[in-house]
């Protein structure tokens, strides 16, 4: 039966993290991968933001598999005919040490995985931890898995398996597991020529630009996303969980009234389908969030529900490798003490709320309802739009209309009380300000 100082279940960022971590501190570590190789059963169409990999790998820009430095960020807000759009764009995040960069997570994982590898890491792939193991003191010492040659004793655990962790519900630390707190987030990737991607969204050499949508999803909670690529382009949605099942529409159906939106097709048209894939996202922010630590073990990356969707900012990878690296620096703490119980691994809470990890989280808490209750995601992207059409309407021989006050006949015009939009108003401030 194997045995090491650290077991890490999950070879996503925050899993290779923490084994990075734990292998330079000279501990032995097993990294466990369910799929044949780090990143083969990820969905991801996004951006990787760079500036947590500082500390881990220097210079990570030299060799990480990007596809595109993003250098043009927008936010959209959508009806079924119109469009508008907070576009912004800086040369400075296309030049070292850049910003973020899209990517394909069956390569930048594997990448990462690598560096735990190259530091003394034991990956063990096409692998799935089904229980955790416990010693005579009823403290977690392993996880036993589907492999012929059986368990794997480790002094910690480290459960980075995903989104509705298995190891998490199984040491009791989950006490949110309801579908509310979870949204569907599905993909296509389509190919396009590169130069045609570039003339399309206004880039040159590897620039890159991203796409943040809300007002795309009809009567379910949610929002979309279009990423560029080298020579594809991500375009999906990402969907509440209650609501889609109660709209008995598939996720490819709203991803194809995206695609059709008078604003998203000129940029999408005639792409041919690479790729559909969909995965379930932790969103409940910093209320829905797991315990993180139990004797014997920690908790992180999506596990630990450690994903950012707050409308503005949807992240998760920089939370995940922020989260992991904390596990591991905790871990090789615990260890070296010789008191891996839920004390003696405490530094690992204390480090995140000391860290962006759970600052962002704690301050972004009421974001996510914020962003799904249905006047942000239908009644305020219609209203928006319709102000800005108003006042560019040019109506000679009328006088144009002053702004405050046409978004205040707007509001009035609108099925929005007063008092909820004042209400609302003081959440976004609270929340954003």
């Amino acid at each position: 039966m194997p045995e090491f100082d650290a077991v890490v279940v999950g070879a996503g960022p925050a899993g290779s993290a923490a084994a990075l971590v734990l292998a330079r501190a000279g501990r032995s570590v097993a990294l466990v991968e369910r799929g044949p190789f780090p990143g083969a059963k990820n969905m991801y169409g996004g951006v990787v933001y760079g500036r947590i990999l500082d500390a881990l790998v220097p210079q990570w820009w030299e060799e990480v598999p990007f596809e595109r430095w993003v250098t043009r960020r927008a936010t959209m807000v959508l009806t079924g005919t119109q469009s508008l759009t907070i576009d912004f764009r800086t040369q400075s995040w296309g030049t070292p040490p850049y910003n973020g960069c899209t990517t394909f997570r069956s390569e930048f994982d594997h990448w990462l995985a690598g560096k735990a590898v190259d530091a003394g890491a034991t990956l063990i792939t096409s692998t799935t931890a089904t229980s955790l193991l416990r010693d005579g003191r009823g403290h977690i010492a392993g996880v036993r898995t589907d492999r012929d040659d059986g368990d794997l004793n480790g002094r910690v655990v480290i459960a980075c398996d995903g989104v509705n962790s298995f190891l998490a519900k199984e040491a009791g630390l989950y006490h949110h597991p309801g579908a509310e707190h979870v949204t569907l987030g599905a993909k296509e990737v389509l190919a396009l020529p590169r130069e045609e991607i570039e003339r399309r969204f206004g880039l040159t050499g590897d620039e890159g630009a991203d796409f943040e949508i809300i007002g795309c999803t009809g009567d379910v909670p949610g929002g979309g996303f279009v990423y560029t690529n080298r020579d594809t382009v991500a375009v999906g949605v990402v969907l509440h969980l209650p609501a889609l099942a109660a709209s008995r529409k598939r996720p490819e159906q709203f991803i194809a009234d995206l695609k059709a939106h008078p604003s998203i097709a000129p940029l999408l048209s005639g792409g041919e389908l690479k790729e559909y894939s969909a995965h379930l996202i932790p969103e409940g922010g910093y209320d829905a969030m797991p315990e993180l630590v139990t004797d014997g073990m920690l908790v992180a990356g999506d596990a630990a529900g450690l994903c950012l969707a707050a409308g503005i900012w949807l992240e998760g990878v920089n939370f995940a490798i922020g989260s992991g690296a904390a596990a591991g620096r905790a871990a090789a703490a615990a260890l070296r003490r010789g008191d891996t119980s839920a004390g003696g691994l405490a530094q690992y809470r204390r480090d995140l709320e000391r860290s962006f990890v759970l600052k962002d989280h704690k301050k972004l808490r009421r974001a996510p309802g914020f962003v799904l209750n249905p006047r942000t995601q239908q009644a305020y992207p219609k209203m928006a739009c319709d102000l800005v059409e108003q006042l560019f309407t040019v109506r000679n021989p009328e006088p144009k209309a002053g702004g405050l006050r046409a978004a205040w006949r707007e509001l009035r015009r609108s099925d929005v009380r007063v008092r909820d939009a004042a209400r609302d108003a003081w959440t976004a401030l609270r929340t954003y300000g």
